[in-house]
């Protein structure tokens, strides 16, 4: 041990060791040769000490007589160096994420504290990385204020993690239909509010009554808001839901636990106790009961169903299920007749690959090709121009993904909004760290049995 603190205090060795961990962790693993300009600066803390010569000597000395200022100096320190170690950490390593609905229940539960992984995938460098430390999109007590300037932004660029998604994977991403929003915080989706005020007043019209009435803010690609869904079909999977069954590639998807579903649940005219429900981990909040007709609605699991389906008052049970034509499904086009529950078949788009553009097949990839790719779209007399050009092919220059919540009746998701960017991934949820429940008080509140439990 002595030996290592002997070769340790040489300056050369320390010089050595921090500039090789500093290029292949800056340098190297970010690919950004203007980092390079910090060389000098190691090798003035360690050899030259030129700056210490200048300013820290004449700080420590200053320090040391000045109460006052030692003691300022210590917090300005303090602060300065645990904003710069989160700011590493929450770029390179990982993040903190809390369950805000129940869209993925019973598999992740609202106030479920998430450890989401950013080097499972490989970490995103900022688009923008001019931004308030420590807040997502919005000012600290603010409820419009963005936190973050654009005047410098960033193309994407994502380093190399350890692996790629996989097939029903957790995974936390950036809204893909956030990239225009009302605030303050809170306010419905915009494009569902456009899309009302141009069906009851014109295109036009419609559009710049909304801007009249409401602040309309595009957000960069890394400041939407964050979304937490499985990936249920990765590039090239085709997927379809047959009676809200998911099918990859012509396979049922591998078993999910915790899935939940809407079912009905028909009495003999007697209620069902509730501690039913509690022992079979159905919420309260997931219950609604019709006395008249005496039926239960309910988002269980087929488990738990399948334990109601024994009570000698239950006397029918089935699954909800959407038919017909669901105008709010993606890609909300006439060409395409799908439900929620009834969907596709419907193909992954995937990075390099070509497909033949349709008037009845394009809003399959319109966001794609015009929002997320940048791409000019027009359609003109049946034929279809990109950038000025006739196109009737198209290669994408990103992987997508289609994501799904567990809660299949209670999700928001890839069936209603679409496709998910590459660029727009943030991390895997790797596990539950800490688990409150909203309807309870300390300390009953803590779901003691979840914490540090891993995400499935």
């Amino acid at each position: 041990m002595n030996k290592i603190k002997e070769i340790w205090a040489n300056k050369w060795v320390r010089f050595g060791v921090v500039t090789a961990i500093y290029l292949l962790w800056f340098v190297i693993w970010t690919g950004n040769l203007w980092l390079l300009l910090g060389v000098p600066i190691i090798y003035d803390i360690y050899i030259s000490k030129i700056m210490y010569r200048l300013f820290w000597k004449k700080h420590k000395e200053r320090k040391q007589s000045n109460k006052t200022y030692r003691k300022t100096a210590e917090w300005v320190e303090a602060i300065i160096f645990a904003t710069i170690a989160a700011t590493i950490i929450r770029t390179f390593f990982f993040g903190m994420y809390v369950i805000p609905t129940p869209s993925m229940e019973k598999s992740l539960l609202v106030g479920d504290y998430l450890y989401v992984s950013k080097v499972a995938y490989g970490p995103q460098m900022p688009n923008t990385p001019i931004s308030f430390p420590f807040v997502h999109n919005i000012m600290p007590f603010s409820k419009d204020k963005s936190s973050y300037s654009t005047c410098w932004e960033r193309p994407y660029k994502r380093l190399k993690g350890f692996g790629k998604i996989q097939r029903n994977d957790a995974v936390v991403f950036n809204y893909p239909m956030g990239d225009t929003v009302i605030l303050p915080a809170g306010s419905p989706d915009y494009y569902d509010v456009l899309e009302v005020y141009q069906y009851n007043l014109g295109n036009k019209k419609g559009r710049e009554e909304l801007y009249k009435e409401a602040k309309i803010v595009y957000r960069p690609v890394d400041k939407r808001e964050n979304y937490i869904k499985r990936a249920v079909a990765i590039p090239g999977d085709t997927i379809e839901i047959k009676h809200t069954e998911v099918f990859i590639n012509g396979e049922p998807q591998v078993k999910i636990p915790g899935l939940q579903y809407k079912y009905f649940v028909r009495t003999n005219g007697t209620t069902i106790n509730p501690s039913v429900f509690e022992r079979l981990n159905i919420s309260q909040d997931d219950i609604y009961y019709e006395n008249t007709d005496h039926v239960y609605t309910m988002f269980a699991t087929p488990a738990a169903i399948e334990e109601l389906k024994k009570m000698s008052n239950v006397v029918e049970v089935f699954r909800h299920e959407v038919n017909g034509t669901n105008y709010d499904v993606f890609p909300r086009s006439e060409y395409f007749s799908w439900t929620e529950d009834n969907f596709g078949p419907l193909w992954v788009p995937k990075k390099g690959a070509t497909v033949d553009l349709t008037i009845e097949n394009l809003p399959l990839y319109k966001r794609i090709i015009e929002t997320y790719e940048h791409n000019k779209l027009e359609v003109k007399d049946n034929q279809i121009y990109i950038n000025g050009e006739p196109a009737d092919k198209y290669t994408f220059k990103m992987d997508y993904y289609f994501m799904m919540g567990d809660n299949r009746h209670n999700s928001a998701d890839s069936r209603f909004w679409g496709f998910v960017p590459e660029d727009h991934i943030v991390g895997k949820a790797s596990f539950v760290w800490m688990s409150s429940d909203k309807n309870k008080s300390f300390p009953k509140n803590i779901r003691w049995n979840r914490l540090f439990t891993k995400v499935h």
